[in-house]
Order: structure tokens, then C-alpha cells, then sequence
């Protein structure tokens, strides 16, 4: 029987923590607003008031709803929840998610999600649509930006494919930025914390004509020195630099014409690469042992190292820049609805080649040496929709939606002569003097996407609903290989037979969803929803299949191409409020099957990053939120989410079949309470503990070796002016320091998590 592990000392504590704030507050005087956690809206409260938990709104099914009668499972943050929970990227509202979870390693570009089984894997589609301010995201790397200035965060679980479009099967995350107004105002945050980290945010807004022309600015900028040691250099592996700006212009051309433009810069520096190899013994000097460079016996999920080895510092940047236009026109039975963006993203990683250690070209040239990754991804989308207004009877959407994207990627090795890693991005270096070329892997690809799509929504009651959305994907792939390839290089591809290097496919689905909806009263419904999801395939790098078959050790299963992921979901869902409104509980339960679902391989020897598809899996699983008014100013919240998954078919190794999918946690859990209360006068003081728990994860499909249960405890204590002008928080994640690994991937190839992390946030507001 397998054991189950439970939080223990960090649930004590926390616990201990909540039970000691009403007895520090009993001493105090009035009442003032409750902790927001969990909710859209802010209140204000007087002692006499009824405490009761604020009305959530959600745009989940694109027009504004409550959350308690939309007929999916939704976790939302407002603003002040997520300035009270101290959410900064997306790991942090991730955390709090249950049936959600993100591992992040190898660069600030590099992130993987899971919802619901469904799971993002490295030069991949995301398994969820990521949509900001109405524009959906069109390549993964943008996800992982700095959290600030943002008015909400919603997380939509379940297949959204029909309204949110292909790589929507596992749900949706819709962010909304903080919108101008008349009024002159903003807020500026400086920022200190553990690593040597420096930060300063702000925002400015206001009325460049009144109720005409508005504005808000919006910039960051970090600079941390890092978390983890390089012991062959002798300084810090994982430094970390952000510049980032935007800028919303609002114009209110006619009662019936609003214009949006939106633009923004993101500049990132970081280390890159910063894995430990386990099957190569390491010295005290931080060598390979060569006589035990590959010791796979050494493999294991759960044996953490923070501390490097590389003699190539790893280099990482991150260019991204976007333009948005978007108008709503009010016409008399609909609001049209048009965007246009613009989105430019480069990437490029250098560093020491596994196994990662001081030792340079181990066993000759091309093992132990150095690998770069250069990625430029150039996109524009659009779309045009119409929506009809929220009435009682009958609501509707329908749209086109459009995405062109050109993306160039170079993968190489090189020769360690000691004297660094030449940068390296549209051509090799073969005959360098510094860092000659190995392996030279390279590829453009012309990507065209299109879709239509409707939704409509009848009521058949007063409390009965039907559902019903539709939409159709096609994506046309084009990759010309790079004739200059080491290996893999198509019959007859030449420089001057580009023909021959190209290789085209087109994938494409119906995404269907349908749904019923009962409601009982204005705080109860309970529903039922079947939709089917779609992600598009895509091709590896042309000759990975080769280079994998020949890797030491082998890796079966690679192809040149991988097929679309057809993902067909069941779900069914009940929510209410209970105690008069100071009581939200929310459950849901789903079945999926999937076919063709990617993961992830590396193959070190030629530094390849491939996508491998699963035949079959099938998930099974649900989510159970609460959320709870005390005592004024007193909130407590609980999320678990369950996910059992197997693997049902395996045409490369039969044998597997009955294994559990990799990067799947079998469940995920959160716990935690928030008080809000004055201790003096004009002052309150906000305290805050919150439990994260990671259940067991596989990596790979062999289920070789499992991370552990992990548990995680968050703390956050907060003085503020009752006013609302400044805040002063301090902020202590993983508390206990709890040593674990953010990914392992197949062969060995461990990255170790964030360890204890403390930041002081002063914010002033105008």
C-alpha cells in the first residue's frame, strides 16, 4: 500500500500562528476590512457590518460572470489578494492553484505547466491558452514575466479549446493588467532580498484628455546576484537581471469606439544550464572521476546537490518586445471586437556541457565541452469577434482568429579549449581558435494558424442553462532545414536545393464543448461539461531520431515529428456558499483520455531537446476548494487537487503500459490563513502562513525514479496605513528551507529548487 505523507511541523506552525491572531487582536480596537484571500473584489466593512465573502468576477467565458455561476472550476486573484499574498511571478499563484503546478529550470524562458495531467514540456506547446489583457499569448516563452501591476489572475481548469483556442486543453490563464482612469495616481515599491536581490517597480496613471485620452506606465527592474554556488569559479551560477516596461494608452474616440494600444519591453540576463549530472562521480576539486563517469546507478529524484561544477559559467538572455492594438465597438445587438499584435522573442543560452564538472572535453572532444540554444520567434495574430450582451434568454460569440509566426533555432556543442563559449546564434564556428563547433543543429520554421468559433448560451429556466461552443484549428508547420547540419540533414538538401531541406505538415481539429448548468439560488449550481481539446504537433530538430538511437545511453522512441495531442474531457461540478455567505466551497471531478500527449527528452551528446508522444493516457481526478470568513478580518482557505494518471498505450515499449505519465503530481494541496487587524492608530497589521504541498511525480514514462511528497511553508507579515497610502512587507518563502528538486529529467539530469528566500517590500502609493 503506498504511504501518504502529510504536512507535520510546518502545519503546526502555521496553525499555531492562526490560533495566536485572534487572541493578539482581541486586544485591539474596531474591526476593520477582512483579509481579501481568495477574493475579486475589495470590501470595506464597519464593526457592525455583515462579514460575509465579496461577489467574485470572472471573464472566463469572455464577458463578466460571477464565479459562482460559471459552470467550470476557476480559481481567481484580485489585485489586493494578490499584493496580500505577495505573488510576484507566476510560481507564486501557481502554488495556490490546486491541480496546477509549473517547474522551472535552464532558463528564465524555460517553464513547464501541468493542469490536470496535462503537461508543458520544453520547445513545445503550452497545454493551456495564456491570454493577457484579451490577447492570447502566442509562444510559451513569454509565461514566465515578472508579476506587476496586475488587477486579476484567473486560472480556468478543464479543456477551454472551444473559446480559447488549440493548446487550450487543459484549461486557461486570463491576466489582467491594471487599467488608467482619470484620476493622476500610481504606486512605486523598492525591494531587498535574499541572494544579493535589488528591486524597483512603479506605475504612473492618469488623463492625458479627461474621460478621453488615458495612460498608465508600468516598469521593473531587478538585479540579483544569485542563490547557488559555482565552486569550480568561485562565484554565484545563477544571477538574475530584468528590465521591463509597458505602456497602456486608452482612447474613448466616441460613446461607441474604444481604442487600446499597448506596447512593452522585457530585457533578462541569468545563468542558464544549472543541472548536476548523477551519474558522474564528482571530485573534491570538481573533476569527473573518469572511472565512474556513468554510474546510472547513481539515479534518483529525490538526492538534491545545490552546489555547481561547470567550467563555463552559463549565460543567459532574454529579448521580448510586443505591440497590441485592440478596439471595441459598440454596435446595437453586439460589441465588435478587433486586436492586432505584434510580438518579438529571442533567446539564447551558453553554457558547460554535461556532466557538468570542471574537467574539460571528457573522453575526448564533444563530451563535457559546451552547448548553446539560440531561439528568434517573430509572430503576429489577430482577431475579430462579436459578442452579444450578457441578457437573460440567449448569449452568443462568435470570431476568426489568425497566428503567423517565424521561428529560427540553432543548437550546437563545442570543443572546451578553455578559453569560454563563443556566441553563437544564425551560422556554426567550425573552424574557431576559441570554441570550435561539434554539432551544428539549425532549422527555420514558418508556422500559419487560423481558426473559427462560436459559443452560445440558452437559458432553458430561470435555473437551467445549456451551453454549447465550437471551434475549428488548422495549423500549417514548414521547417527548412539547415543544410549545414552535423547529421540529419534530408536527401539532397543543399544550400542551393532548398526544396529538398523542407519539410511541411498541417494539423487540425473540430474542438467541441457542450455543458449544463443548474441553478439552485444566486450562491449554488452544480453542472456537467464534456469538450474535447486539441494541441498541435510539431517537428524536433530533423535528425534527432538518429542522434537518439546512437546516445549513450540509447533513447528509443524519437522521431523528426510528433502528431497532434486530441485531448476528450468529462467533467462534472457543484458550488455553493454555506453560514450566510462567510462559507464558499467548490468541488469538481474530471476523466480524460489523451492521445499522442508529448514529453520531454534530452539527449545530452548532441545537447537535443525533443518532444516524444505517448500513444494513450488516461486522468482521472478533481479539485475541492474552500474559502471561509472567521471573524472580521479573519480568513482561512483550503485547496487539494487529485490526479491519477496511466499510461494506456505505448507503441515504442509495450511494457510501460500501467506506468503513471510523467511530470504529473498525483496531487497537490494547499493550506493556509490570513488575518487582518489594527494595532494602532491608522496602522494594520496583515499576518499571513500558507502550506504547499507537491505530491509524488514520476519524470519519465519508465517511472524510473519519483521526486517525493513536498511540503512547502510560506509566511508573510505586513504593516499598512488604513488609508492605503504604504505598505511595508516581509515575505519568507519556504521557510524551512526544504531541500528538493524543481525537475529531473530521464538520464540523470537534476536541477535543484529555490532554497529559503526572504524579501522586504516597501510600497508607497499616490
Amino acid at each position: 500500500m503506498q504511504k501518504h505523507t502529510f504536512p507535520g511541523r510546518p502545519s503546526l506552525l502555521v496553525a499555531a500562528i492562526t490560533l495566536a491572531f485572534p487572541v493578539f487582536a482581541s486586544a485591539q480596537t474596531a474591526a476593520t476590512a477582512p483579509g481579501d484571500a481568495g477574493r475579486v473584489q475589495t470590501q470595506t466593512e464597519t464593526k457592525d457590518a455583515p462579514q460575509v465573502l465579496e461577489t467574485i468576477v470572472v471573464r472566463a467565458r469572455g464577458r463578466d460572470e460571477t464565479q459562482q455561476s460559471v459552470p467550470m472550476s476557476v480559481k481567481a486573484f484580485s489585485a489586493k489578494a494578490i499584493e496580500d499574498a505577495g505573488i510576484k511571478n507566476p510560481g507564486d499563484f501557481v502554488a495556490l492553484t490546486p491541480n496546477l503546478s509549473l517547474a522551472e529550470s535552464q532558463s528564465v524562458g524555460t517553464s513547464f505547466m501541468t493542469i490536470r495531467g496535462l503537461s508543458q514540456v520544453r520547445n513545445g506547446e503550452a497545454p493551456m491558452a495564456v491570454v493577457v489583457d484579451g490577447v492570447i499569448q502566442s509562444d510559451a516563452k513569454q509565461f514566465t514575466q515578472e508579476l506587476f501591476d496586475i488587477q486579476s489572475i484567473e486560472v480556468l481548469r478543464g479543456p477551454q479549446g472551444a473559446l480559447y483556442g488549440r493548446n487550450a486543453s487543459g484549461g486557461a490563464i486570463l491576466i489582467t493588467t491594471k487599467q488608467p482612469s482619470n484620476k493622476t495616481g500610481g504606486f512605486g515599491q523598492f525591494s531587498l532580498g535574499s541572494g544579493g536581490e535589488k528591486a524597483l517597480q512603479g506605475a504612473v496613471s492618469g488623463a492625458l484628455v479627461e474621460d478621453r485620452v488615458l495612460f498608465r506606465v508600468a516598469g521593473n527592474v531587478t538585479d540579483r546576484d544569485g542563490y547557488f554556488d559555482n565552486l569550480a569559479q568561485g562565484k554565484k551560477a545563477d544571477p538574475y537581471q530584468n528590465q521591463t516596461l509597458r505602456g497602456l494608452l486608452k482612447w474613448k474616440a466616441s460613446d461607441a469606439l474604444t481604442l487600446d494600444l499597448r506596447a512593452s519591453t522585457v530585457r533578462d540576463k541569468a545563468g542558464a544550464n544549472n543541472f548536476q549530472y548523477q551519474p558522474t562521480h564528482l571530485l573534491a576539486d570538481c573533476t569527473a572521476d573518469l572511472a565512474n563517469a556513468f554510474d546510472f546507478s547513481r539515479l534518483n529524484a529525490d538526492h538534491v546537490t545545490r552546489t555547481f561544477c561547470a567550467n563555463n559559467t552559463g549565460r543567459n538572455t532574454r529579448d521580448m518586445d510586443e505591440v497590441t492594438v485592440k478596439a471595441d465597438y459598440e454596435l446595437n445587438f453586439a460589441t465588435l471586437t478587433g486586436i492586432l499584435s505584434h510580438n518579438h522573442i529571442n533567446e539564447y543560452v551558453a553554457a558547460d556541457q554535461f556532466p557538468y564538472s570542471a574537467t574539460r572535453n571528457l573522453y575526448g572532444p564533444g563530451l563535457d565541452g559546451t552547448q548553446t540554444q539560440f531561439v528568434d520567434v517573430k509572430s503576429d495574430s489577430y482577431e475579430l469577434r462579436l459578442t452579444s450582451p450578457s441578457a437573460k434568454g440567449v448569449r452568443w460569440m462568435a470570431g476568426i482568429y489568425g497566428l503567423k509566426t517565424d521561428r529560427f533555432i540553432s543548437t550546437t556543442t563545442g570543443s572546451d579549449l578553455g578559453k569560454g563559449i563563443t556566441d553563437l546564434s544564425h551560422d556554426p564556428a567550425f573552424a574557431s581558435l576559441t570554441n570550435p563547433t561539434l554539432t551544428w543543429m539549425a532549422d527555420n520554421n514558418h508556422n500559419r494558424a487560423w481558426a473559427a468559433f462560436g459559443n452560445v448560451d440558452y437559458d432553458l429556466t430561470s435555473k437551467v442553462e445549456i451551453s454549447g461552443a465550437l471551434r475549428y484549428d488548422s495549423d500549417e508547420r514548414k521547417q527548412t532545414v539547415d543544410s549545414r547540419q552535423t547529421a540529419g540533414v534530408p536527401a539532397g538538401c543543399t544550400a542551393a536545393n532548398q526544396a529538398a531541406c523542407t519539410k511541411t505538415e498541417t494539423f487540425s481539429a473540430m474542438q467541441p464543448k457542450i455543458s449544463l448548468r443548474y441553478k439552485a439560488d444566486d450562491s449554488s449550481l452544480a453542472y456537467v461539461s464534456w469538450g474535447k481539446g486539441f494541441r498541435s504537433g510539431q517537428f524536433n530538430q530533423s535528425g534527432v531520431g538518429a542522434a537518439a538511437a546512437v546516445a549513450t545511453p540509447p533513447v528509443a522512441g524519437v522521431r523528426d515529428q510528433i502528431g497532434a495531442e486530441i485531448t476528450k474531457s468529462l467533467e462534472a461540478g457543484y458550488k455553493t456558499e454555506l453560514a450566510g455567505g462567510k462559507l464558499r466551497l467548490s468541488a469538481a471531478g474530471f476523466k480524460s483520455e489523451v492521445t499522442n500527449a508529448p514529453y520531454f527528452v534530452f539527449i545530452g551528446a548532441v545537447g537535443a531537446q525533443v518532444l516524444v508522444a505517448i500513444d494513450k493516457v488516461d486522468l482521472i481526478g478533481g479539485e475541492l476548494e474552500a474559502v471561509a470568513n472567521l471573524a472580521p478580518g479573519w480568513d482561512a482557505y483550503a485547496g487539494l487537487g487529485i490526479t491519477d494518471s496511466e499510461i494506456k498505450s505505448y507503441k515504442v515499449n509495450p511494457a510501460l503500459v500501467g506506468k503513471r505519465a510523467p511530470y504529473v503530481p498525483d496531487r497537490t494541496a494547499n493550506i493556509g490563513s490570513q488575518y487582518r487587524f489594527p494595532v494602532g492608530s491608522g496602522l494594520r497589521l496583515v499576518l499571513r502562513g500558507d502550506i504547499v504541498s507537491k505530491g509524488k511525480q514520476y519524470w519519465d514514462p519508465e517511472n524510473s525514479t519519483a521526486r517525493s511528497a513536498v511540503t512547502l511553508l510560506n509566511l508573510r507579515a505586513m504593516l499598512e496605513d488604513a488609508k492605503g497610502k504604504w505598505t511595508a512587507a516581509l515575505t519568507v518563502n519556504n521557510a524551512t528551507d526544504k531541500a528538493y528538486n524543481a525537475e529531473w529529467v530521464g538520464g540523470g539530469f537534476a536541477a535543484p529548487a529555490l532554497p529559503r528566500i526572504a524579501r522586504l517590500d516597501l510600497r508607497y502609493n499616490f
